[in-house]
């Protein structure tokens, strides 16, 4: 047996080459970088299961050289890059993982709200001016803000991940809110969120924390409309998918102060080259695609990726199939 890792993200495999000779005892384990088309040549493609970072890109045309994968196993939600309809068509299964971060991201939400509640970045990169203008303590401060407790988040997606942020929202005293077409308003008055449309969100968010799936249909769902009815005082924190928000119109809108700015984890091409416009915006902070990791978190993506596989080899209905 072959178990391929095409991956640029880990520094070690020591969890999988333990957990898969311990199942498959005398299994083959190889190892690719992205640009792997080599190595498909000379072993990829007798590969009997694959582990797959989301970066990895596995085309219809890789598919049809798999002479005998039975299932692709993503290291993560996101599988985009993965042609899900050709493994179909191939019989190989593909997987990806959800929930598995929900703490993770949930924090990421809290700690971007009090990044720009507390205005950490702008005070910080004119404190030597302060200094030198002999503005000091109150002197130094452009406007007062309300506390966290005092103002409203909008979460758009109210599954795994955005009742994790409403949770923790909900034990600062805020006012949480939530716009989820499949989630009622009984469900949402059991976990102290209030049910509102599209438009009322948008109008009376603070903080407004996407938490949509990363799919078509979902493609700038957030763009110019939601910006020009938010308040020129809020900011917006993504940490699902960078399709979801239009960047050019994002871009527009912070520049113009339609809106204060925004934290983004995810943004549209990933990764990017250094010279994207969303990277050089004054008052958007992104940072790269890190707000699910921690300890815990790798040990359960790494695991949970390993349980896909196992039952995808052993012709069992894995946790997260996608395809």
């Amino acid at each position: 047996m072959l178990i391929w890792i095409i991956d640029e993200e880990w520094k070690d495999y020591d969890l999988e080459m333990e957990e898969l000779q311990k199942k498959y005892p005398g299994v083959e384990i190889r190892t690719s970088g992205y640009n792997y088309e080599k190595d498909l040549e000379a072993f990829g493609y007798r590969a009997d299961g694959i582990l797959a970072q989301v970066y990895a890109n596995i085309p219809a045309s890789v598919m049809g050289r798999l002479e005998r994968c039975k299932g692709i196993a993503v290291y993560g939600g996101g599988y985009d890059r993965i042609d899900t309809e050709a493994a179909r068509a191939r019989g190989i299964s593909v997987t990806n993982i959800s929930g598995y971060c929900a703490e993770d991201l949930a924090d990421y939400v809290l700690a971007a709200m009090f990044f720009v509640n507390k205005r950490i970045a702008a005070y910080s990169s004119c404190a030597v001016e302060n200094v030198r203008n002999g503005c000091w303590g109150a002197m130094a401060a452009a406007e007062n803000r309300h506390r966290l407790r005092k103002e409203t988040l909008l979460i758009v997606g109210l599954g795994v991940i955005g009742k994790a942020v409403a949770e923790r929202a909900n034990q600062l005293g805020m006012r949480v809110a939530a716009y989820d077409e499949y989630v009622s308003a009984a469900e949402m008055k059991a976990l102290n969120v209030e049910k509102l449309s599209w438009e009322e969100g948008f109008r009376c968010a603070d903080y407004v924390s996407i938490n949509l799936k990363g799919c078509v249909e979902n493609e700038d769902r957030i763009g110019k409309h939601e910006f020009e009815m938010m308040k020129n005082t809020a900011w917006l924190i993504n940490t699902s998918r960078g399709r979801v928000v239009n960047e050019r119109e994002l871009i527009e809108a912070v520049k113009g102060r339609e809106i204060e700015g925004a934290v983004l984890d995810v943004i549209k091409n990933e990764p990017p080259r250094g010279d994207e416009a969303i990277l050089n915006t004054p008052g958007i902070y992104v940072t790269p695609h890190v707000s699910y990791i921690s300890v815990e978190s790798f040990r359960a993506l790494k695991e949970y990726a390993l349980q896909n596989l196992f039952a995808m080899l052993d012709g069992k209905k894995p946790r997260d199939l996608v395809n």
